[in-house]
């Protein structure tokens, strides 16, 4: 049990704080300092670089969170509610790499700079939303077993 929480947690911490990163730091840093085309190129690089990690972390997170679900004498409610959340911010991170993520690439591909930054600005508003449930997650996480 305690190889599945530590992996568990190193797969959360690599997709929460990889979103808190991009969204806190590198967002507004890269719309202070770079042109668009430039911008929408980083980006494209960023999430190719990243989204193979959050794929891998989804699965892991999956795995050991199911695996230890099934260790319980019967599931608390804040685990189960963690594992609706987690439910959840996988559906949007699924959209957001098929639906966004794709329209971005093609975008930046024909260099049409203004489809890009649609997309992206989709891709944007979906990752605060998965942040937000991210957060809340950590906290059902750490205040759950308390109420």
């Amino acid at each position: 049990m305690r190889v599945s929480l530590f992996l568990h947690l190193v797969s959360n911490i690599v997709w929460i704080g990889g979103m808190f990163l991009a969204y806190m730091a590198v967002r507004p840093a890269a719309a202070e300092v770079l042109d668009p085309p430039q911008r929408l190129r980083l980006w494209t690089g960023i999430f190719r670089r990243f989204f193979p990690w959050v794929w891998a972390a989804v699965v892991i997170i999956f795995i050991t969170g199911f695996t230890m679900m099934g260790q319980m004498n019967g599931v608390p409610r804040y685990v189960m509610a963690m594992a609706l959340v987690g439910i959840v911010m996988t559906l949007i991170f699924v959209y957001i790499y098929f639906m966004p993520f794709a329209g971005l690439k093609a975008a930046v591909g024909a260099e049409n700079w203004k489809a890009g930054g649609a997309s992206l600005a989709r891709i944007r508003t979906l990752v605060g939303v998965n942040l937000v449930l991210g957060m809340l997650n950590v906290a059902i996480a750490g205040l759950g077993p308390l109420v």
